[in-house]
């Protein structure tokens, strides 16, 4: 009878340990997981919910997130305007749930939608924009062509089209200066 008590106690000691063990190991594992997150991927698990950005240059941007891409995302707001943030001025985010997306592939389609090409259809839409640099810089007017590390920016009025007569000016823009892109009728600050 003692035998039996002292495995029983033995077995139980043991089962307790292996409990342990596999709590310990399952909170590693989750920290692992949770370390191996990128924030597009924490992103993606927000599409279509309100965030609140503050970013370098620009302060806060807010709007519905409608795309997360490989160097930016893409917000609009209430008044249908977009905001184009590239993925280097993004320094908090505020509004986001608890979901995560999964980690995906891009594929070779999806992984070439950066930054640029976003720029460059700004471009080919010919729409009047606000362009925020890193430094807080606020330009006015239309993106004329996109480089391999630079635009062209048409400098004019925003409420004005780009009308040779418009334009004060053509400015190159370094891409990885830009912080926030703006598009829609009123300007920001």
């Amino acid at each position: 009878m003692r035998w039996q008590q002292l495995f029983a106690d033995l077995q139980g000691q043991f089962e307790e340990q292996e409990a342990a063990a596999d709590r310990a190991d399952w909170s590693s594992r989750a920290r692992a997981e949770i370390g191996s997150v990128v924030l597009a991927d924490r992103l993606r698990g927000a599409l279509g919910s309100p965030l609140f950005l503050q970013c370098r240059g620009a302060g806060h941007v807010a709007g519905r997130l409608v795309e997360v891409g490989p160097d930016f995302v893409l917000l609009e707001d209430e008044q249908a305007r977009s905001s184009l943030v590239a993925g280097v001025a993004i320094l908090a985010v505020s509004g986001l749930s608890r979901r995560t997306a999964v980690a995906e592939d891009a594929g070779p389609v999806r992984g070439r939608l950066d930054l640029r090409r976003a720029l460059r259809a700004l471009a080919r839409d010919r729409a009047a924009v606000h362009l925020t640099l890193d430094d807080g810089l606020v330009l006015s007017g239309t993106v004329d062509r996109v480089g391999a590390d630079y635009l062209e920016l048409a400098e004019h009025p925003a409420d004005q089209p780009r009308r040779s007569e418009a334009v004060v000016g053509v400015r190159a823009v370094v891409i990885g200066a830009i912080a926030v892109v703006r598009s829609g009728a009123a300007p920001w600050g």
